[in-house]
C-alpha cells in the first residue's frame, strides 16, 4: 500500500505484496511504540513459591495449638479456651495491625514486606523453642503472639504479588497458588501436631515430643528467612499487563493512602463484599479452631483422625481454590462464580452438621471434604473479586480489609460457636454457622459485577490492537493512529482517510494493489 499524498487515484503507485507487507508491519511497529512495554519474566514464579513456603509455614503454627486442644491443656495446666486463644490470637493481631501494614506496603513495597513477615515469624519460632516448660505458657503465648504478627504481613499479599508478576490471562490462578501455600500449611497443621505429639501421660515424655516440632518449625522458617533475602525481588523491570503499567504511571503524590481507604469505604459493591468474605472465611475459622472438641465430643481417642478430618477439608479447599482460579483466568465470570460456591459452601456446612453425629468417621470426612472444596476454595474468588471490583486501588488494601473483616468475624463466630457448643452441643454450634452462610449468600447476590481491571485491561488491548484487522461491514480497516483511519473499500481498492474524533475525510487518497493473505 503506497500513499499519494494527494487526492488522484492515477498517481497511486502499485507495490509488490512483500513491500507492502513489510510496510504493515512497520506501521504496526510505529504505533505500538507509544504503547507501554509489558513482558512477563521467569522469575515471577520463583516470587510467587518462595511467598506460599513462607505462607505455609506461618499458617501451620496457626492450627498446631487447637487440633491438639486437650494435650497442651494438659501440658500447661490450663483450661480449653486459652488454647483456643492460640489460635484467635492469629485474628486478633491482625485487626489493629492491617492498616499500617498495608500503608508500608504501598510506600515500602513487597520486599521490605517479606522480610519483616519471614523475620517476625523466624523469631516467634524460635521463642516458642524456649517456651517448652509447663510453667512457660506465658513464654509460648509470647511466641504465638509474634507469629500472629508476622501473619499481618503475608495473609493479604496473593492478589498483590499476582498483579505486579503475572499477566492478566495468569493473574487468577497466580492469586489461588499464593493462597494455596496458607492452605497447605493449615493442612500440615491438622495432620502433623497429632502425629509427632502423642497424648501421653508423662510431661517429660510430652515435652521431648513437643520440642521436636517446635524446633522443626523454628528451622524451616530460619531458612526461609535466608532464602527471601537473596531471592525475592521487588517487582520485575517492565510491567507484566498494561493495567500494572497504568497503575505504575500514576505520581506518587497521588497515591494518598487515606483517600485510598475512603474511595473503598464508598465503594457499595466492595462494602458488600467485605461482609460476605467475612462472613465466609470466618465460619472456616471457627470450624478450623473447634474441630478438635466436635470431634472428641462424638469420637473419643480420636485425636489424629480429628487432624485427618481437617487436613481432609483444607486439601479439598486447594483444589477448589485452584480449580477456582483456572475457572476464573477462563471465563472472567467473577460474580456468577463467586455466588456459586458461596451457596455450596452454605449446603456444605449444612449436610456436615446434621451428619456429624452419626456415629461413622467416614461420613464426617466425606462431609467434610465437600465443605472444604468449597468454603477453602472461596478464598481466592474473595481477593480477586475484590482487586477487580477496586482497581485501581492497591491490591493490598483491599485485601487487607478482606481479611480484617474475617478476622472480626472469625473471633465472633470462634467464642459464640464454642460457648453453644459447651451448653448445646455440636449441632446447635454447627447450624448457629448456617444462617451467616445464608445470608451471606444472599447478600452476595446484590453485589454490581463492576469489573474494572478487565476494563482497563480491554481498552488496553482495544487500543494497541495490530493493524489490518478485517471490519464486519463494507469496509477493512488497515490502519489506526497517527491523527486518521485509513479504511479501504474492497470493491474498487481505493482508500480514503477519516479523522478519528468526528468521522469526516481527510484530503489525501491512497492506492491499493492487494491486500496481504489472511486480510
Amino acid at each position: 500500500v503506497t500513499d499519494t499524498g494527494c487526492g488522484d487515484p492515477e498517481r497511486g503507485i502499485r507495490g509488490e505484496s512483500s513491500r507492502a507487507g513489510s510496510r504493515l508491519d512497520e506501521l504496526s511497529k510505529e504505533r505500538a511504540s507509544g504503547v507501554p512495554e509489558t513482558r512477563l519474566y521467569r522469575r515471577r514464579w520463583l516470587v510467587v513459591l518462595v511467598f506460599s513456603s513462607y505462607s505455609l509455614c506461618n499458617a501451620f503454627q496457626w492450627i498446631q495449638y487447637g487440633i491438639i486442644n486437650n494435650i497442651f491443656m494438659k501440658f500447661y495446666g490450663v483450661d480449653s479456651f486459652a488454647i483456643d486463644w492460640m489460635s484467635m490470637v492469629y485474628m486478633l493481631t491482625y485487626i489493629p495491625f492491617i492498616f499500617p501494614v498495608t500503608w508500608l506496603l504501598d510506600k515500602k513495597g513487597l520486599r521490605v514486606i517479606a522480610l519483616l513477615a519471614t523475620a517476625l515469624n523466624c523469631v516467634g519460632t524460635w521463642v516458642k523453642v524456649a517456651g517448652v516448660r509447663p510453667d512457660l505458657f506465658a513464654v509460648s503465648v509470647f511466641g504465638q503472639l509474634t507469629c500472629s504478627f508476622a501473619q499481618v504481613f503475608i495473609l493479604g499479599m496473593p492478589s498483590r504479588i499476582a498483579s505486579v508478576w503475572f499477566g492478566s490471562h495468569e493473574v487468577s490462578t497466580a492469586c489461588s497458588i499464593g493462597v494455596f501455600g496458607n492452605q497447605l500449611g493449615i493442612a500440615i497443621g491438622f495432620l502433623v501436631p497429632p502425629i509427632l505429639v502423642p497424648n501421653v501421660d508423662n510431661l517429660d515424655e510430652l515435652a521431648h515430643h513437643i520440642s521436636i516440632m517446635f524446633y522443626i518449625t523454628a528451622g524451616v522458617a530460619t531458612i526461609l528467612f535466608i532464602l527471601v533475602i537473596f531471592v525475592f525481588q521487588e517487582k520485575p523491570d517492565i510491567p507484566p499487563t498494561q493495567a500494572q503499567a497504568k497503575a505504575r504511571s500514576i505520581p506518587p503524590e497521588q497515591c494518598s493512602y487515606t483517600a485510598s481507604i475512603l474511595r473503598l469505604l464508598h465503594n457499595r459493591p466492595f462494602i458488600l463484599l467485605i461482609f460476605t468474605y467475612g462472613l465466609n472465611v470466618g465460619c472456616f475459622y471457627a470450624v478450623s479452631t473447634l474441630l478438635n472438641q466436635m470431634i472428641m465430643e462424638h469420637y473419643p481417642g480420636e485425636e489424629v483422625n480429628a487432624g485427618r478430618i481437617g487436613l481432609t477439608i483444607v486439601v479439598a479447599g486447594m483444589f477448589g481454590s485452584l480449580i477456582c482460579g483456572i475457572w476464573l483466568d477462563k471465563t472472567k465470570t467473577y460474580k456468577q462464580t463467586t455466588l456459586a460456591v458461596y451457596l455450596l459452601s452454605f449446603v456444605g456446612m449444612l449436610v456436615y452438621a446434621f451428619t456429624l453425629n452419626l456415629g461413622h468417621l467416614w461420613v464426617v470426612f466425606i462431609t467434610a471434604g465437600v465443605l472444604g472444596f468449597f468454603m477453602t476454595g472461596y478464598l481466592p474468588l474473595g481477593f480477586e473479586f475484590a482487586v477487580e471490583l477496586t482497581y485501581p486501588e492497591s491490591e493490598g488494601t483491599s485485601s487487607g480489609l478482606l481479611n480484617c473483616s474475617a478476622q472480626v468475624f472469625g473471633i465472633i463466630f470462634t467464642i459464640a460457636q464454642g460457648k453453644l457448643i459447651d451448653r448445646f452441643g455440636t449441632l446447635a454450634g454447627n447450624i448457629f454457622l448456617c444462617v451467616f452462610l445464608f445470608l451471606g449468600t444472599i447478600m452476595t447476590g446484590f453485589i454490581k459485577s463492576d469489573l474494572r481491571r478487565q476494563k482497563a485491561n480491554q481498552q488496553a488491548e482495544m487500543n494497541t490492537s495490530g493493524s489490518c484487522e478485517v471490519s464486519t461491514g463494507l469496509f477493512i480497516l488497515l490502519e489506526w493512529g497517527r491523527g486518521e483511519v485509513k479504511v479501504v473499500e474492497p470493491g474498487n481498492g481505493w482508500g480514503t482517510r477519516y479523522h478519528p474524533n468526528d468521522g469526516s475525510v481527510i484530503s489525501g487518497a491512497f492506492s491499493i494493489d492487494f491486500l496481504p493473505v489472511g486480510i
